[in-house]
């Protein structure tokens, strides 16, 4: 659905018309808002359960979900209900409503523009959460490795007490470590990490050698720096070669005992 934006029409018809029906981003955040009032009037619900039974209901829309009988808009109240409940028991962290706001923006495919200490990191997680039931795969994409290290260890428990495993690529492992966390619900890595593996991977004869899952959902950190910035540099990976590099060799070792008079003759005028 597109939204029409008031702005554009002529100045006194475009203010007229804007100030009876909004402008287009108001009329989204509001439509937003309601959603999250939804999941706060959930809140109660969900820290009534125990770990046990919010991890059976977890359970129960992955299950409707994988199978079809049910959309990730259907689970996202309380999927987001049950990851606020989570990360306050886990790491002592409880998302505010405007982080909830950012979480159904981020799951909705958009941006949402957070200056350090808003909390993205924790916003992300529902999100991360949500798409993880489909059982595809979820990626976030963050800078460098650190980072990725740091943020998975810290979310960690949050998605571990949903049910759901979690694991991070580092440039120094090898392909089987790289398929081990791969396998995981939910993998933290960096833009080059994840856009080498995908070219590697292309590059197999085998499909088990493959280390990726599907492509479904990813969240990118610094949406800006990396789509934009670094986007400029291409990633390029080289095959190996078709021939054996033995008779090159070779050839020039004869070249080396050939003698100029006898064997070729240098002809100045076609240098």
């Amino acid at each position: 659905m597109a939204l029409f934006d008031f702005g554009s029409l002529p100045t006194k018809i475009g203010k007229g018309l804007q100030k009876v029906f909004g402008s287009a981003n108001e009329r989204e955040v509001n439509r937003l808002a309601s959603v999250v009032k939804e999941v706060g009037a959930l809140e109660e619900w969900a820290k009534a359960m125990g770990q046990d039974a919010i991890l059976a209901r977890v359970s129960e829309w992955k299950e409707k979900v994988r199978a079809g009988d049910a959309t990730l808009e259907e689970a996202l109240p309380e999927m987001f209900a049950m990851t606020r409940v989570a990360s306050e028991r886990t790491i002592g962290e409880r998302h505010y409503d405007v982080q909830l706001l950012g979480g159904i923006v981020l799951h909705s495919g958009n941006i949402a523009e957070m200056v350090t200490g808003e909390g993205k990191t924790l916003v992300a997680t529902l999100a991360v959460a949500l798409n993880a039931l489909a059982g595809k795969g979820v990626y976030l994409v963050t800078v460098n490795d650190y980072l990725a290290k740091r943020d998975c260890e810290w979310m960690a428990p949050i998605y571990e007490y949903l049910g759901f495993t979690v694991g991070a690529i580092q440039s120094a492992m090898d392909s089987r470590e790289r398929q081990a966390q791969y396998d995981s619900d939910i993998t933290y890595g960096t833009n080059n990490e994840f856009g080498f593996d995908y070219l590697r991977d292309n590059m197999k004869v085998h499909a088990d050698e493959q280390v990726q899952k599907s492509l479904n959902y990813a969240i990118v950190d610094e949406v800006d720096s990396i789509l934009v910035d670094e986007a400029r540099t291409p990633l390029i990976i080289s095959g190996a070669p078709e021939e054996h590099v033995d008779k090159y060799k070779m050839c020039d070792r004869i070249a080396r005992q050939l003698k100029e008079g006898d064997d070729f003759e240098v002809k100045l005028k076609e240098l």
